[in-house]
């Protein structure tokens, strides 16, 4: 049986964290309408090029820092409002995984602004990563049974922080290419997880964890919430790979601080399934016909759905469709056996594969399956 259905908390415990939401939606509100404002007047904008960039004028960037200034906002409010909640070690890990996010949007902006090597940004990625590494944030995974000897553990558990940043940073900067998408898609994931982290915080899993999942959800759910009606179709402001990297790394944070077993590992994956689906299909596609890796193009799932003759609007609602199926999955994974759970994520694996095979979403053919690379 599972075991937060033996609840050991109220629901009302966990409304004392809602005021993290508020503020963040505020404050997202506001910071964009300002970003807008002066990314338009210091001209940090995107220019279309009518082939991987097709919107036709202009448009602001910045969003990703109004973003990072609702999340701020909504951790704030966390920390002060529910003080009697947070251990001494809660805050200082929410503190270090800010600096964590500071760092991913910095090196996003920089991006932006400057247009960086894809090793440059790497590189600051890993430092993000660090922060949590460096603060003792990562996943308790008993990696060969609890026999393993302690270093093992650290250091394997250690690694799989990097890799759910970088997982989770690339694959939805990879994901940020049509209006309203990445940031709506991160709004679904994020409700899937908040949902999580309030039923295990009814059942009292941990008095350290608890209050930062709900914290740190319902900041990044308030934050996008706040930017996502600038972002929709046509978009007035852009998140940037400072949004992007942003969204990712603090994704990847919660998906880490759900990652006390294989099975909350599991869960938060399949949660994650539509950017990991995405991310999988370009870069298979891309080496099946032999093409650059990492080069841009215009042949991710959702530009070839628009090749198949939907419009944006209905695209990006199709997208937001499978995101919420996989986190109705993932959700209902949690309330199985790690071994059931392991078997659906199977499953749903061969199923993918099966029809991006069958709809030909790994040919490269026409516009949108030209490499075009960088200068």
């Amino acid at each position: 049986m599972t075991p937060w259905l033996d609840y050991q908390r109220p629901l009302v415990w966990v409304f004392q964290f809602w005021p993290a939401l508020f503020l963040s939606v505020t404050t997202s509100v506001l910071a964009t309408l300002l970003c807008r404002k002066l990314a338009m007047r210091l001209g940090i904008v995107d220019k279309p090029d009518n082939l991987v960039k097709t919107h036709k004028e202009p448009v602001a960037y910045l969003g990703g820092v109004a973003i990072l200034f609702g999340i701020l906002a909504g951790i704030l409010a966390g920390i002060f409002c529910v003080t009697e909640a947070l251990s001494q070690m809660s805050v200082f890990w929410l503190i270090m995984l800010t600096g964590g996010a500071l760092t991913a949007c910095a090196v996003g902006l920089a991006d932006d602004i400057l247009d960086l090597s894809p090793k440059h940004k790497l590189v600051g990625q890993i430092l993000a990563a660090t922060f949590l590494v460096s603060a003792g944030i990562r996943p308790h995974v008993a990696w060969f049974g609890e026999s393993a000897p302690d270093m093992v553990h650290w250091v394997l558990n250690s690694i799989l922080v990097y890799v759910f940043v970088l997982g989770a940073t690339n694959s939805l900067n990879l994901l940020d290419g049509l209006d309203g998408l990445c940031a709506g898609v991160t709004g679904i994931m994020t409700v899937g997880l908040l949902v999580l982290s309030v039923l295990w915080a009814m059942t009292g899993v941990s008095e350290t964890d608890d209050p930062i999942r709900l914290i740190m959800c319902l900041a990044l759910l308030g934050s996008v919430l706040g930017f996502l009606p600038f972002n929709r179709h046509p978009a007035r402001i852009f998140m940037g790979d400072a949004g992007s990297l942003l969204l990712g790394f603090f994704v990847a944070v919660i998906m880490i601080f759900f990652a006390k077993s294989a099975q909350g590992c599991l869960v938060v994956l399949m949660i994650f399934g539509l950017p990991l689906l995405d991310t999988s299909v370009s870069l298979t596609r891309r080496w099946l016909n032999r093409k650059p890796l990492f080069e841009s193009d215009r042949g991710h799932v959702y530009d070839q759905i628009m090749d198949r003759g939907q419009s944006q609007q209905k695209t990006v609602a199709l997208c937001y469709s499978l995101c919420l199926l996989f986190v109705l999955i993932g959700l209902f994974m949690s309330l199985l056996h790690v071994v059931y759970g392991g078997l659906l994520a199977c499953l749903v694996l061969v199923l993918s594969g099966v029809v991006v095979w069958r709809k030909g979403f790994l040919e490269m053919k026409g516009l949108r399956g030209a490499i075009q690379k960088s200068d």
